[in-house]
């Protein structure tokens, strides 16, 4: 692919010209000590993370757009890997051809066609081996390594996913927008929508409306009501920071979209917990993804509902980055290989 090619090449030079280079993903620093390079992966859907490192540091890292291929198509997902890949490359003062293990994380990388068309991308942009899993599983490695525990991710869409001591797991939600994925920015911003022309039905033109007509584009609500009708469906995870920035500002209806987005996420915690931790007296729980992190309202009703349901539920306050599980499982991977 000739893009792929002008990226190496750019990448190439954006090393330093100081960096001695071995082969086979290796990087020498000095004369003396050889250090091989992992690459960690989020392809999320609104935002694509990287990071290169060695095996106990983080060197460089990078961030696209949205990769999540379902959602943006083939095309804009190797765009999105291969700007982040390039950002982490230039930071770390490497080139791709040098990296030795590669794990990413994609919301269905557990479907055989999802996985193929990311490895395929990700072999047209880096060396070495290439490993595709589910975005719970590199937020699950974020958060609890391989010991016991539940992730709930609430991005531009939301899953809970958990593993107890005896190796068993389970899921709740994540599938799909038209049917699914409570709590996540998607759910709110179609909210936010619904809410806005409701309260407009009822005679109360609020905030809400006027952040939403502005983050879509439109001048009048007809035309809001169109884009919001249009097939394929609009980005409405686009439109979560409309909703919070109209609750940070006292619209009610806001306000009531985003505590209800904590109680449904909670919910699917509670599932998760209720299959694997029932008899538990402990149940680590972590939060991981934009609308966790960006909103405290929705992390204090997940909180508050979670531990009212589960009191074994043990939440931990600090919203995870997957990315850094994707670095570690890539780590990892090249241990057991080389064992």
């Amino acid at each position: 692919m000739i893009a792929a090619r002008y990226l190496t090449r750019k990448l190439g030079n954006a090393a330093s010209e100081g960096t001695n280079v071995h082969r086979r993903g290796i990087i020498r620093r000095d004369r003396t000590s050889f250090v091989s390079l992992f690459l960690g992966i989020d392809g999320g859907g609104s935002q694509t993370s990287c990071a290169i490192g060695d095996e106990t540091t983080v060197l460089g890292v990078g961030s696209g757009a949205g990769s999540n291929v379902v959602r943006v198509g083939e095309a804009q997902a190797w765009k999105s890997i291969a700007s982040a890949v390039q950002q982490a490359c230039a930071a770390a003062q490497v080139t791709p051809q040098q990296i030795k293990r590669t794990c990413i994380g994609v919301a269905g990388g557990a479907r055989p066609e999802t996985t193929d068309i990311v490895r395929r991308i990700l072999s047209e942009l880096v060396s070495g081996d290439i490993e595709v899993v589910g975005d719970m599983v590199i937020a699950m490695e974020a958060a609890s390594g391989s010991a016991p525990g539940v992730i709930v991710i609430a991005g531009t869409g939301s899953i809970a996913y958990g593993r107890n001591a005896a190796g068993q797991t389970a899921r709740a939600g994540g599938w799909g927008f038209a049917i699914s994925d409570e709590g996540s920015g998607h759910w709110i911003g179609r909210a936010g929508v619904s809410a806005a022309m409701r309260a407009f039905d009822e005679g109360k033109n609020g905030l809400l409306l006027e952040v939403i007509m502005k983050a879509c584009g439109a001048s009048t609500r007809e035309q809001m009501i169109v884009v919001s009708n249009a097939s394929p469906q609009p980005d409405f995870a686009a439109l979560f920071p409309a909703v919070l920035a109209a609750a940070d500002a006292g619209d009610p209806s806001a306000h009531d979209i985003l505590a209800c987005a904590g109680v449904e996420l909670a919910t699917l915690g509670k599932i998760v917990i209720s299959r694997l931790f029932a008899d538990a007296d402990r149940a680590p729980v972590a939060m991981s993804g934009g609308v966790f992190r960006n909103s405290a309202l929705v992390r204090q009703v997940f909180y508050n509902r979670l531990r009212l349901e589960c009191p074994q539920a043990a939440v931990n306050a600090n919203v995870v980055d997957p990315v850094k599980g994707a670095l570690d499982l890539a780590r990892r991977a090249a241990l057991v290989a080389k064992a």
